[in-house]
């Protein structure tokens, strides 16, 4: 019985086995697809297979910089403590310096890269340590840069992974300016990297709820429009501080007063060179997991073009 690469395709859904195993197992019992999910039960890959459908809702962020590019990726398992045994840890390094070295397009690109240190496909190396963990790992997401100078950060034994990308003149090492800003992120996760991302629906938004608030207050709701339109401008500052990275106030108080941006400028200045900030990217370990629809191409596109 002859099969197709669609047939190979279904039984790899329906076990959760590596695309080489389950076009091996096709060619094994001629294209019979019930034989087949037998062949791979027989071989030990049914371990593999059961855990498949669970939900991997743990896991583990991680950065890795080598040779001027950078990789960003989360991996999923079931549980924390999985999260923090060696054997995961490894095999998260290990997809990250993967996506390093081949610079997939997508997850699904990245499987059929040869896993880091050997001849064997991340889909085939998949199987094996799914029963060597002992948990249902799911790839979940990526992003590599190689332009510019990234550094890295990751919070909590990676429960938060940033990735920040910065133009840098002069000569300077500005791991540590990267770094910094880097821990602001991850702690207060700004909507916006700039005031200059945000649209003019969401202002127009802010602005009405202001309104509307005034308009609540015995103390405002008479005051002229004109003086209102004042005090709704002063709040837009104020938005801009809280929502935007670059306005906000620069967490570290200890090595700088004043906004992110002005740390950012301070630092370069003093290292006898210039930064500026282009782009980053936060991954908190399993947000989201649960919305099955979620597109996290789009997701992470999405992110990826905030600085642009």
């Amino acid at each position: 019985m002859a099969f197709t690469a669609a047939d190979v395709k279904n039984l790899r859904e329906m076990t959760g086995v590596g695309m080489m195993d389950c076009k091996k197992a096709l060619v094994e019992t001629d294209g019979d697809m019930d034989k087949a999910v037998e062949y791979l039960r027989e071989k030990g890959l049914a371990k593999a297979a059961k855990k498949a459908g669970r939900i991997a809702a743990e896991g583990m962020s991680y950065v890795c910089v080598e040779n001027g590019a950078a990789a960003l990726v989360e991996v999923n398992c079931e549980t924390d403590f999985c999260a923090k045994s060696d054997s995961f840890v490894a095999f998260v390094k290990d997809i990250a310096k993967t996506v390093l070295e081949c610079n997939p397009a997508d997850v699904d690109a990245l499987m059929n890269c040869k896993y880091a240190g050997t001849d064997l496909t991340v889909a085939e190396t998949m199987p094996e340590k799914v029963m060597s963990i002992g948990e249902n790992l799911q790839i979940r997401r990526f992003v590599r840069v190689d332009t510019n100078t990234s550094v890295g950060y990751v919070h909590a034994g990676g429960k938060i992974g940033v990735l920040v990308n910065l133009a840098v003149e002069g000569g300077i090492d500005a791991t540590e300016i990267g770094k910094n800003v880097a821990m602001q992120i991850a702690a207060l996760n700004p909507r916006f990297w700039d005031k200059s991302q945000v649209s003019q629906e969401v202002l127009d938004e802010e602005k009405k709820v202001a309104l509307a608030l005034m308009d609540q207050d015995p103390k405002m709701a008479s005051k002229p429009a004109q003086v209102k339109e004042k005090i709704v401008m002063g709040k837009m500052n104020k938005f801009y501080q809280e929502n935007c990275l670059l306005q906000q106030e620069f967490v570290r108080g200890d090595l700088f007063t004043g906004s992110v941006e002005g740390y950012i400028a301070d630092a370069a200045k003093k290292l006898g060179g210039s930064v500026k900030f282009v782009n980053a990217v936060r991954f908190a370990t399993g947000e989201g997991i649960e919305k099955k629809q979620e597109d996290f191409a789009a997701e992470v596109a999405a992110q990826m073009n905030m600085g642009k």
